[in-house]
């Protein structure tokens, strides 16, 4: 090959190698200048990424500034092995190790060893250890090497919050949980807890690992605000493991208690156990909120109302509880006790929760217009949701005589709590608006909104009255006294304490009575208030499905929380200080016998004999006379503490021994 050939070769390799290096230029060129915005993007997007830094959420207190749920700052450390310079790794890995052995728990030579292996595979990511609190992450950042910062020392810090509940489980249901939709953190969860979250960006280092960098642009999250219950720590306490003694000693399937304040419908304490896979009781459903079921017996103090209200009857009218039975289109409707109680007074078939009573009262007082008995029930509100913030709200039913399933037995078994259905919150706001003077005011569980940073509140929850009057003052007068007799002689005897009043109702209801071929099941329940003359809380206790051969009736299972509850308050609080407890002036319910009558009008200054005469006639008559009576058995008066012809003072006490 001549001389020439291989230059002209040669030629052509330089003015590839020409042509190629300025394609390369044009490349880099173009690169840089022309699409140069978007290959630094799509490389920041490869490598940076912003992430959302959550912001923490507001707490939820009890109405003392007790804690029920608050946000927890937890920090997880991790450590960067390459930007650590090779000295300072040498001369502080052995004391670094020692430190963290001493905290975390792991030998020295555990963390040496990790530690070295990441400074060898040159692992910018390692995990040191998760979930520290505030105070051992600043103790953490003081140990050797990492107390030289971020870039010097390799420690990476990742915070993230977790949701913490100090009082355990108790009142977990209505406090809620993030995330879920339901209870308080539910209901105030997006308005005001949330907060708004932060953005922060991220680098991407070795083995699609991520660690924080700082940048000017960091958008730093907003922490939620602060809602104040009107859950009150002690009272919910007492509430709670009441509810779960009896629970566990009827062997129950499910049960709720609440406690309200009278006047303000202020909830105090709201405890909704079920037993799990395991048999404990355990906090799973909001049942005084969202369950709705026929109330039974405690149903009968809206019957009441409605019957005085519309003059059906007085409560002096006598009825004939027929032995016990009656039947309506075959259906039979009984009296707890076996023969009926003879011929009684509405008042006093209150007392005893008479179903054939008030049966027969509903019956002859409705029963050719039964609408009218339907629309009293409505005009007090009965048929309405309360209008919670909470989800899941039980929706109340009283059937209507335009209904289509009304028939003939709807409106009997309206008398004594079956074929209506209302929650155990629904029921206590009607009780609880006896106890306040006709006013039905809206449950309440939360008072405020508050940023703790600034004195006052950001948003005040104020007393809402859902009826003014939800009837006269003349029926509240009777119903009270009525509901104050159930305690004191009537199916709540069992409860009756002299050291403090109460006031309610039981309530025993069948709850599988459409299905013969299961055994009977039960709903236990008792409502009610208490101090009884000067109402300060209402409560209301429904235990379901209690073992039946240990007790079912409503004053057997339901009533004795309702005592703790009520006897607790009174002792661990200054209630018993602020209430007067005396018993006042009767309006004489129970006039039965024209001879009693005569005597009751008479004005009394001297103690009466009032031996021989029935307690409860005796009981009506004394308390008349201003005075405060404590009974002891059954039957008629063989003994009085006083003795006849006795000055009588205001409150003066005497004691009646019943045959």
């Amino acid at each position: 090959m001549t001389s020439k050939n291989i230059l002209n070769r040669l030629y052509l390799v330089v003015m590839l190698f020409l042509v190629f290096a300025l394609l390369i230029v044009y490349k880099l060129f173009s690169v840089q200048y022309i699409h140069g915005d978007k290959y630094r993007a799509l490389a920041k997007s490869r490598t940076i990424k912003r992430v959302i830094v959550e912001a923490n959420r507001g707490s939820i207190y009890a109405d003392d500034g007790s804690l029920l749920a608050t946000s927890v700052p937890k920090y997880d450390i991790r450590f960067d092995a390459v930007t650590v310079s090779k000295k300072n790794f040498s001369e502080h890995i052995n004391p670094l190790c020692d430190s963290l052995s001493r905290m975390l728990g792991n030998t020295s030579g555990y963390y040496r060893a990790k530690l070295n292996k990441a400074r060898r595979t040159k692992n910018r990511y390692t995990l040191i250890t998760r979930n520290l609190g505030y105070s051992d992450y600043i103790k953490i950042k003081s140990f050797p090497i990492f107390n030289l910062g971020a870039y010097k020392g390799g420690i990476i810090v990742e915070q993230h919050t977790i949701r913490e509940h100090p009082i355990g489980e108790i009142a977990r249901r209505t406090i809620g949980w993030k995330g879920s939709g339901a209870g308080i953190e539910g209901a105030f969860g997006e308005d005001y807890l949330e907060g708004e979250d932060g953005k922060r960006w991220k680098q991407k280092i070795a083995k699609g690992q991520y660690k924080p960098i700082n940048d000017e642009n960091e958008i730093e999250p907003k922490n939620g605000l602060d809602v104040i219950s009107t859950i009150n720590v002690n009272i919910q306490d007492i509430a709670h493991h009441a509810l779960l003694e009896q629970l566990e000693k009827f062997e129950a399937e499910h049960g709720t208690v609440v406690v309200m304040e009278t006047k303000t419908g202020e909830v105090k304490a709201i405890s909704n156990l079920k037993r799990n896979s395991k048999g404990k009781y355990s906090e799973q459903l909001n049942h005084a909120v969202g369950e709705s079921h026929e109330p039974g017996s405690t149903f009968k103090l809206m019957v009441m109302v409605a019957a005085l209200e519309d003059k059906a009857i007085d409560s002096s009218t006598i009825v004939d509880t027929e032995k016990g039975v009656l039947t309506f289109y075959g259906k039979h409707v009984r009296d707890s006790r076996h023969g009926g109680y003879g011929k009684i007074s509405a008042a006093r078939a209150f007392e005893v929760s008479s179903n054939t009573a008030f049966v027969k009262i509903v019956h002859k007082g409705f029963k050719n217009d039964p609408e009218r008995f339907v629309n009293r029930l409505y005009n007090m509100g009965l048929n309405e949701k309360l209008g919670l913030n909470f989800k899941g709200e039980g929706k109340p039913f009283i059937p209507h005589p335009n209904d289509k399933l009304w028939s003939g037995i709807s409106l009997p078994w309206m008398a004594y709590g079956y074929g209506v259905s209302l929650t155990p919150l629904q029921t206590l706001t009607f009780y609880n608006a006896i106890a306040n003077n006709g006013e039905m005011v809206k449950p309440r569980f939360v008072k405020e909104i508050r940023d703790f940073k600034n004195s006052a509140p950001i948003k005040v929850f104020e007393k809402e009255i859902l009826n003014p009057k939800i009837c006269s003052d003349a029926t509240i007068g009777k119903v009270k006294e009525m509901m104050k007799n159930v305690v004191v002689r009537g199916t709540a005897k069992n409860i009756y304490s002299k050291d403090f009043s109460m006031a309610g109702k039981t309530g025993t209801c069948i709850t599988n009575y459409g299905n013969k071929n299961n055994p009977k099941q039960y709903i236990a329940s008792f409502a009610g208030y208490f101090p009884a003359d000067n109402p300060k809380y209402s409560c209301i206790v429904v235990i379901h499905k209690p073992k039946i051969s240990i007790g079912y009736y409503g004053n057997v299972v339901a009533a004795p929380v309702f005592k703790k509850i009520a006897k607790k308050i009174y002792t661990d609080t200054p209630l018993v200080d602020e209430v007067d407890v005396s018993v006042v002036e009767s309006d004489n319910l129970n006039k039965l016998y024209d001879s009693f009558f005569k005597k009751s009008q008479k004005d009394y200054k001297l103690v009466p004999n009032v031996v021989g005469m029935s307690g409860m006639d005796a009981l009506s008559f004394l308390e008349n006379l201003g005075m405060k009576v404590f009974v002891k058995g059954n039957g008629k008066v063989v003994k009085q503490s006083l003795n006849v012809g006795e000055k009588i003072t205001n409150n003066k006490e005497i004691i009646l021994e019943l045959s």
